[in-house]
């Protein structure tokens, strides 16, 4: 069979909202306020979907919003409804995700409320104050699945509200993080020339991956976006404002084939992103020039220097109190298993 022409998932999703599922909760709920939207995971959430992605956990889908009340009284009815009544498929893409002989349409419209729905990707109630250990406990990527994606209708007004409170981190954790972000840049800046020193080619190579990953982190944070999982890593940040001077850069580190080239290139991305920090404004202006590490002949930017000015910048207490550069859980855990785990990670900054 030929497939349709691919639609990006987040306009599919509005139009199999607005053209099927929205006229059916007006003819048969139509006092019953709801709010619609497409967020949480899924690629087509970040923009990121092609025509590849359609092979899986994809299509005609979309998720509506009800009160607490409204949605205890009535999510069953409403899915059956909606079963019965939705068309057999919206710009030629099937709404039915499983055949079954009843005729009855499997659909992939889920029926949440705004509140459950938070809690269930962030492990508590997002609704009331936000504490610091909370904000950190959370990956990145998963206040990016809430905060991502579009809202189509918000008859209940609150799933806006929710995002716009969600859409990134108060101040004084935004500077914890950043300091812990440089604080690893720091950890590691002179490696990459003493492993090329002692040619070990593969290490120097590694290192400098690692760094380049680092610094991508951290111009994520300077820009205040949430970084993605991994996959779509590299692709959001070549949509950051930074990216048309630091991607070509970056790549050139990954591509050369000695530690003095691999330096070279690494010293031009240090620049930037030292200037990059000044332009935040949130400290004194500090130099922006490498140096010499000791009497070794590497250059590195010397990264500790911006750690200490950012922390002195941090003035709430309750983000003083946190491990001193330990930052977010996903700032120094690199496991999908342990990431997908919030109570876990929460329990970090009991």
């Amino acid at each position: 069979m030929t497939e349709p022409p691919f639609i990006k998932g987040l306009n599919l999703s509005q139009i199999f909202y607005e053209e099927a599922v929205r006229p059916i909760l007006d003819r048969h709920f139509p006092s019953l306020p709801h709010s619609a939207a497409l967020i949480g995971a899924g690629s087509e959430v970040l923009g990121f979907d092609t025509a590849q992605s359609r092979d899986h956990d994809w299509g005609s889908r979309v998720m509506l919003f009800f009160s607490a009340d409204d949605h205890a009284r009535n999510h069953e009815q409403i899915d059956q409804i909606l079963s019965q009544a939705l068309p057999a498929e919206i710009r030629g893409y099937p709404t039915n995700f499983e055949y079954h002989e009843d005729g009855l349409t499997r659909h992939r419209v889920l029926i949440l409320t705004v509140r459950g729905f938070a809690q269930s990707l962030l492990t508590f109630d997002p609704s009331g104050d936000i504490r610091a250990a909370d904000w950190l406990s959370i990956p990145e990527y998963r206040l990016g699945m809430l905060t991502a994606g579009r809202v189509f209708h918000d008859g209940l007004n609150e799933l806006e509200p929710l995002r716009a409170k969600l859409r990134y981190y108060p101040h004084d954790v935004w500077l914890y993080m950043l300091a812990a972000q440089w604080q690893r840049i720091a950890q590691e800046e002179p490696f990459m020339g003493r492993c090329g020193q002692v040619e070990d080619e593969l290490g120097s190579r590694l290192v400098a991956a690692r760094l380049v990953r680092d610094l991508i982190r951290l111009c994520f944070l300077m820009e205040r976006t949430y970084t993605p999982y991994i996959k779509w890593f590299g692709t959001a940040f070549a949509r950051l404002d930074c990216a048309d001077t630091l991607l070509p850069v970056f790549l050139r580190v990954c591509e050369s084939r000695s530690w003095q080239e691999r330096e070279k290139h690494l010293t031009t991305a240090y620049e930037f992103v030292a200037g990059m920090h000044n332009d935040l404004g949130i400290t004194e202006p500090l130099s922006t020039k490498v140096s010499q590490f000791y009497l070794r002949p590497f250059f590195v930017i010397k990264a500790e220097r911006f750690v200490t000015a950012i922390r002195a910048a941090i003035k709430s207490e309750e983000v003083l109190a946190l491990p001193e550069n330990l930052g977010a859980v996903d700032q120094f855990v690199d496991s999908t298993d342990a990431l997908n785990e919030p109570a876990w990670s929460k329990a970090l900054y009991q």
